[in-house]
């Protein structure tokens, strides 16, 4: 027989589930922020690597024009540009560094965030076998009464027919003398 009683703390198991879904919804968004972050670290490490292979070139532009002997002015204008291109390197180098502390913050509340659902199953499981053990305690009681109200019955049914076998053991010797 299924007990018919309510869980008395279902309300709580109810806002234990809430906060878990929360949880794991808070998780899913910092995983997508996460995810966006990598990709955005992606994308300036390729500008700044194209800009080092840009600039790699060009020394070695420089050097075959210092080896062809080239005119002072040409160096000059070369050496200028290369500036222009370091310049441009170190902006690149500062956004890969600014993204990377963007992608590790992301990297924790990622981690801050499975933690919390990983806590939040932990609090919700432990309500769940409270309820079982509630459960097979109420299923038991209740085995137990009916147990009980059972073997009252059988006394009673039991007292009933003595008395009734009685009555009928005394009629006979009345009809019998």
């Amino acid at each position: 027989m299924t007990p018919s009683l309510n869980y008395p703390l279902e309300q709580l198991m109810t806002i234990k589930k809430n906060r878990f879904d929360q949880a794991v919804k808070i998780l899913e968004e910092k995983k997508a922020l996460l995810d966006k972050a990598t990709a955005k670290l992606y994308d300036v490490t390729r500008e700044r690597d194209e800009v080092l292979t840009h600039k790699k070139a060009k020394l070695d532009q420089l050097r075959n024009e210092l080896d062809a002997g080239t005119t002072t002015d040409k160096i000059q204008q070369m050496k200028v540009y290369l500036k222009v291109v370091d310049t441009k390197l170190l902006e690149k180098e500062k956004k890969v560094i600014e993204q990377k502390k963007i992608v590790e913050a992301a990297q924790k509340q990622v981690d801050l965030a499975t933690e919390e659902v990983f806590q939040r199953k932990k609090d919700l499981e432990k309500l769940e076998m409270h309820k079982t053990q509630w459960q097979k305690e109420v299923q038991y009681a209740t085995e137990q009464k009916e147990a009980v109200e059972q073997d009252d019955q059988g006394s009673a049914t039991y007292a009933l027919r003595k008395k009734e076998a009685e009555l009928r053991k005394k009629e006979r010797k009345k009809h019998d003398h």
